[in-house]
């Protein structure tokens, strides 16, 4: 099957080592099952990591599918209770933290990625994993970098590829993406195929996102295009790895790895009443 092989290639490319521990960021939605079902088969060693968000029946439907696919996988899945861990859901964090600011307004999508990212980077260290695997595709990616041409801040596109190390801070464990040049669409249809448990509902916070914009955008051309940008993003990288400062430290208040003396989660959550 072709995307089985593309994933394949995008595996043996980065150098992915049987032996080490993978942590799958589970969302219930496609593209995570995907990542959690083709490792699995493809026999890494994997375990997957489930963070309870607390929006609602959405939430409630995206940790049933996960529990099923981990039950079907006979693999280990940690689950993160948002609420418990952080004292309320993210439609509370979110809204409290959007309605402090004092100029601009972060959309809903870039809170809630802020918050994941720095609970997947911790908890996998703190579990001991080696790598953690996420379900971004083809379109994720080519989303990502018209964005942030669009902004006007290429640099910021240096944080991806279908592998993201520092190796200058051992506190940051480095991410893999499966699934870098695999279209949206076609892992759709494999997951159709393969009948797993999965939630195809969007998110239903995620309406007023700039990515949303974009992701309308794309939507309406052919992978190859799509394909194209993120090819050329690649041939590219060294010059857009110079107009970011890639050196990290440690933020003052979490102890989690920075670019900034105040991480962007706490810095967040300093806005949380």
């Amino acid at each position: 099957m072709e995307l089985e092989k593309t994933v394949k290639e995008t595996l043996k490319k980065i150098k992915l080592n049987k032996k080490e521990k993978i942590l799958v960021a589970l969302s219930g939605g496609k593209d995570s099952t995907a990542v959690a079902y083709l490792l699995k088969k493809f026999g890494y060693n994997v375990e997957g990591f489930h963070i309870d968000l607390k929006i609602g029946k959405y939430s409630d439907d995206c940790k049933r599918a996960v529990e099923e696919l981990c039950k079907e996988l006979k693999i280990k899945c940690h689950y993160y209770d948002i609420k418990a861990e952080m004292g309320s859901g993210m439609c509370y964090l979110r809204s409290s933290i959007q309605g402090n600011q004092s100029k601009g307004q972060i959309k809903n999508c870039a809170v809630c990625g802020v918050i994941k990212k720095w609970v997947f980077n911790r908890e996998a260290r703190r579990l001991k994993f080696d790598k953690i695997a996420t379900g971004h595709n083809l379109d994720d990616e080519a989303q990502t970098f018209l964005m942030n041409i669009m902004k006007g801040s290429p640099g910021l596109s240096s944080n991806t590829g279908p592998i993201t190390r520092n190796r200058e801070n051992p506190n940051f464990v480095t991410r893999i993406k499966p699934l870098f040049y695999v279209a949206e669409n076609d892992v759709r249809e494999y997951i159709k195929k393969k009948k797993l448990p999965v939630v195809f509902q969007k998110c239903p916070c995620s309406l007023d996102s700039y990515r949303v914009q974009v992701r309308s955008y794309l939507e309406k051309m052919p992978t190859k295009y799509k394909m194209n940008i993120v090819k050329n993003f690649e041939r590219n990288y060294p010059r857009i790895e110079k107009l970011k400062d890639l050196r990290m430290q440690y933020c003052e208040i979490c102890g989690e790895p920075s670019r900034n003396k105040i991480c962007k989660k706490c810095e967040l959550f300093s806005k949380v009443k």
